[in-house]
C-alpha cells in the first residue's frame, strides 16, 4: 500500500516558524490502541495502520519524500509570565491531510527531543499520560466540543526515568491546526509584518475561508474571540477544567488542545483547581472565562501591527487600533454569556421564551451550597423531566428549583439529550491507567472508552461508571502534565 498522501503546507508557507525534527528511533513500537473510527473518517486503512508499515507512519519514521516533520515554534504566556521562546519541546507535526477539503493536522507528542526541547529535557512522555490524552481528547469530542482527536498510543520500547521508571509512548493525535495565540506572539516578537501579515492571511484561509473582513487582523481576532467565547461556555458546561489555560494552549480555530493536567468537576465548586502546578488557582474552574478573556486581549496586542496595517498600507493610527482590538476583545463577554445561557436552555429542556440563564445562575448556587454531584445531577433531570416527580430527601434550595423549572413544562427528550450519563470522571481514568500501564490490562480503560464516547445514553451494565469518587479522592486529586 502507498503511504497517506501527507502535504507539509504548513512548514512550507512558514519556515520561520518551524524548525525540521525527527522522531527517536524506537526500538520495540507496539500499538496500544488505534482510534478506528476516526481512521475511516480521515480516509485512512485502520488495517494497514496496525502493521509493521502502518506503525512507521505513524510514528513519523515512514513518511512521503515530499513531507518534512518539523517542530513548531510559538511563544507563551506561561500563568501570566511571558516566554518568548517555547516551542514543540517534545512533539513534531509530520504532516497535514486534506480530508473534505480542510487540512488536517497529523501531529506527535512524546517523539523525542527537538530544536525546542528545554534544557533537562528528553522529550519523550509516558504511556500513562498519553492514554489519559487519548481517552479525554475523544471524551470530550464525544460532548460536542471542539478539540485535537487522538487517533493511536504507541508504546516504542524505550523505559523513560520520571518519579520512577516508565514505558514511553507516543500520542498521535489530529486537529484542524496547531497555530495558537502564542503563535501569533512568535512572529510579532520578530517584528517583521510581512510574517505576521502572511500568518494571518493563512489562517483566515485555513480556518474562516468564508470571512472576508475588510481589515483581515480585526476579522481574524474577531472571530477567535467568537471562538473561544463558544468553546468556554462548553467547558464550563462540561464540568471541564483545563488546568493550563497558558497562550501556547489556545487555538486561533477555538478547539480544545493539550489535555495533560484536564480534570472534571466532582462537586460543582467555581475555585475547584485540580493542576499539580497551578499553586494560585489562576487557572480554576470559575476563573476560565476571564484566563480566555486575558489570553486573547493578549492575542489583540500581537496583531496590532497587522491591524493598523491590514494590507501593508497604514489605515489606523495606533491609538485607532488599540481601541479597534479592545472593542473586538470585549465581545467576548457578551458572546460567552448567550452562548452559556443557550446551553442552558437545551440543557434544561427550555423553549426561547423562558430565562434559562437566571434559572441556571440559580441552579449552579444551590449545587455550590448542596455540594451535589454535577455530573449525576444534570443526567438524572430527564427522569424528572419525564415523571414530574422531585426526588426524595432533596435539599429546599433545590426543591424550590425543581418546581420552578418543573412550572416551564421542560422537554424530557430534549434534556436526555443534552446531559451526559458517563464523563471521564477523575477516580475512573486514573483507575484505567493504573490498569492498563502497571498489569497490561486494557480492559478498564476500553471499557471506560466505550462508556465516554457514547456518553449519553444510559446501560445498566455500566452503572458503576455513574458513581462519584469518593470524598477522600475528591479532595486530594491532582493532575500533571505528564512531561
Amino acid at each position: 500500500m502507498s503511504l497517506p498522501n501527507l502535504t507539509s503546507q504548513y512548514a512550507t508557507t512558514f519556515p520561520e516558524l518551524v524548525r525540521p525534527a525527527t522522531p527517536a528511533p524506537t526500538p520495540d513500537p507496539k500499538l496500544v490502541v488505534l482510534n478506528r473510527q476516526l481512521a475511516i473518517e480521515l480516509g485512512l486503512d485502520a488495517d494497514w495502520l496496525t502493521t509493521d508499515e502502518g506503525i512507521n507512519f505513524l510514528l513519523g519514521h515512514t513518511l512521503p519524500e515530499t513531507t518534512a516533520a518539523v517542530a513548531q515554534g510559538y511563544s507563551g504566556h506561561q500563568f501570566g509570565n511571558y516566554v518568548p521562546v517555547l516551542g514543540d519541546g517534545r512533539a513534531i507535526l509530520t504532516g497535514e491531510l486534506t480530508v473534505n477539503d480542510e487540512l488536517i493536522d497529523i501531529h506527535l507528542k512524546g517523539t523525542g527531543p527537538t530544536p525546542y526541547s528545554r534544557p533537562g529535557s528528553d522529550g519523550y512522555a509516558a504511556l500513562g499520560p498519553m492514554l489519559r490524552e487519548y481517552l479525554i481528547s475523544e471524551a470530550v469530542h464525544a460532548l460536542g466540543i471542539p478539540t485535537t482527536r487522538a487517533l493511536a498510543v504507541i508504546t516504542t520500547g524505550k523505559t523513560i526515568q520520571r518519579e520512577t521508571k516508565h514505558p514511553a509512548a507516543v500520542l498521535v493525535r489530529t486537529g484542524p491546526s496547531h497555530i495558537r495565540v502564542g503563535t501569533f506572539q512568535y512572529a510579532r516578537a520578530h517584528n517583521d509584518l510581512e510574517l505576521l501579515t502572511r500568518l494571518t492571511n493563512y489562517s483566515l484561509a485555513r480556518h474562516y475561508p468564508n470571512l472576508q473582513p475588510e481589515n483581515t487582523g480585526l476579522g481574524l481576532l474577531t472571530q477567535a474571540v467568537h471562538q473561544q467565547a463558544e468553546l468556554i461556555a462548553d467547558w464550563m458546561h462540561a464540568g471541564m477544567i483545563h488546568g493550563v489555560m497558558n497562550t501556547d494552549n489556545m487555538t486561533i480555530a477555538g478547539h480544545s488542545i493539550d489535555f495533560g493536567p484536564v480534570a472534571f468537576l466532582d462537586v460543582f465548586d467555581p475555585h475547584a483547581v485540580f493542576s499539580s502546578i497551578d499553586y494560585m488557582g489562576r487557572y480554576a474552574y470559575g476563573n476560565q472565562p476571564v484566563i480566555a478573556e486575558w489570553n486573547l486581549a493578549r492575542f489583540a496586542e500581537a496583531m496590532l501591527p497587522v491591524i493598523m496595517h491590514p494590507h501593508d498600507e497604514q489605515v489606523m493610527t495606533q491609538d485607532e487600533a488599540v481601541t479597534a482590538a479592545t472593542e473586538a476583545v470585549m465581545t467576548f463577554r457578551t458572546t460567552y454569556s448567550e452562548a452559556w445561557g443557550e446551553r442552558f436552555r437545551t440543557r434544561l429542556g427550555l423553549s426561547a421564551e423562558d430565562d434559562a440563564a437566571s434559572l441556571g445562575t440559580q441552579l449552579l448556587e444551590n449545587l455550590r451550597i448542596t455540594s451535589m454531584d454535577y455530573t449525576s445531577f444534570f443526567a438524572e433531570l430527564a427522569n424528572v423531566a419525564s415523571s414530574g416527580l422531585i426526588p426524595a430527601n432533596v435539599a429546599p434550595e433545590l426543591m424550590a428549583w425543581y418546581k420552578s423549572w418543573l412550572e416551564l413544562n421542560p422537554d424530557a427528550q430534549a434534556v436526555a439529550e443534552h446531559n451526559p450519563v458517563y464523563v471521564p470522571r477523575n477516580h475512573l481514568v486514573e483507575a484505567a491507567i493504573e490498569e492498563a500501564v502497571t498489569h497490561e490490562n486494557l480492559e478498564t480503560f476500553n471499557r471506560l472508552f466505550d462508556a465516554v464516547t457514547d456518553p449519553y445514553i444510559r446501560r445498566n451494565e455500566l452503572v458503576d461508571l455513574e458513581r462519584p469518587a469518593s470524598l477522600a479522592f475528591a479532595q486530594t486529586y491532582q493532575t500533571f502534565c505528564g512531561t
